[in-house]
């Protein structure tokens, strides 16, 4: 799909429990009404849009104009706080009214009951991450886009301004050897937050993972092509130390820390929306296939326990 002139129209699609997105996502699209918001149940969503000028929190070129949540008495709540004028019965309801879906679902085991009739409707979707966090709907993804389907997934951590690296950090740090990403929740759920805060730092090429996991969460070590190790923590109610990454190196350590939550989620949908407009992917999706992968090959070791699993294997079950 490619569009310049019109605002693009949206459905944001879906609410679970611990996710606010359709609070968020649409205020970062739409503005959002400050005494309504007030109503909204999660506090870090009022903390990081009070830190923004009201005026200025829009996302020109877009608007979310179409809402369904799982609960149906959220959706009247939701829709007052972030601007959205239409409240749907279905999710299937907003076919033929708007240019894309959002999925703002962050269970990556219904992601395609989900996702399949917007993308049987030929309309472009992006899907919270993670995308799939099994080895059955990772296959069927692939087989959207190989058909030709426009899927887009992605953790907030790719944009986050405190994630990237300036040129003098990369010569303070030398080579890197150990990278430490940090979140709390599941490795299911949340995992993927740690692991694109880093990826972008190292590419693709992740080649093993390896569980160690207790009821209190996981901590995953992988492997990369490039020789550098990766611990990724996911221990369930750390959620103070959420979005905390280390980078050690020949020369130099870095700790970097998550502080500007709407700016990350705001270059994620803007990102989304570019590509709508122009075409263009932000990133490609066999990265993303990658990611989920490495998602499923920690499922896997915790399941096996400990075992290393090595990534070829569960991408070459998902494109089998």
């Amino acid at each position: 799909m490619s569009t310049t002139a019109k605002e693009l129209r949206l459905a944001m699609l879906g609410m679970i429990e611990g996710n606010g997105h359709p609070y968020s996502w649409s205020a970062i699209v739409n503005g959002f009404n400050p005494a309504a918001m007030a109503a909204c149940p999660y506090p870090a969503i009022l903390d990081y849009l009070g830190k923004q000028p009201v005026e200025n929190v829009r996302v020109p070129g877009a608007r979310v104009t179409h809402l369904w949540t799982d609960d149906p008495a959220d959706a009247p709540k939701v829709a007052a706080a972030s601007l959205i004028e239409n409240i749907v019965a279905q999710p299937e309801d907003v076919i033929g009214h708007v240019d894309a879906a959002i999925i703002s679902t962050d269970d990556g085991d219904d992601h395609i009951r989900r996702v399949k009739p917007f993308i049987e409707a030929g309309l472009p979707v992006f899907v919270d991450k993670p995308m799939a966090t099994n080895v059955p709907d990772l296959r069927r993804f692939v087989q959207w886009h190989k058909a030709g389907a426009i899927i887009l997934s992605t953790s907030g951590m790719r944009y986050a301004p405190e994630m990237r690296l300036s040129d003098e950090q990369r010569t303070q740090l030398g080579d890197l050897r150990w990278v430490t990403s940090f979140t709390c929740k599941t490795w299911e759920r949340y995992g993927i937050h740690a692991l694109e805060a880093v990826e972008p730092l190292l590419g693709t090429g992740f080649v093993t993972v390896q569980a160690h996991s207790d009821a209190g969460g996981d901590v995953m070590h992988l492997t990369h092509r490039s020789g550098v190790r990766v611990t990724i923590g996911a221990i369930h109610d750390a959620y103070g130390s959420f979005g905390a990454v280390h980078l050690y190196g020949t020369k130099g350590q870095l700790p970097l820390r998550l502080t500007d939550t709407y700016n990350a989620f705001r270059g994620q949908l803007v990102a989304f929306i570019d590509m709508l407009k122009t075409g263009t992917r932000p990133l490609p999706f066999d990265e993303t296939v990658e990611l989920m992968a490495v998602i499923i090959a920690g499922r896997r070791s915790r399941e096996q326990n400990g075992a290393i699993i090595h990534i070829a294997d569960i991408l070459s079950e998902a494109n089998s």
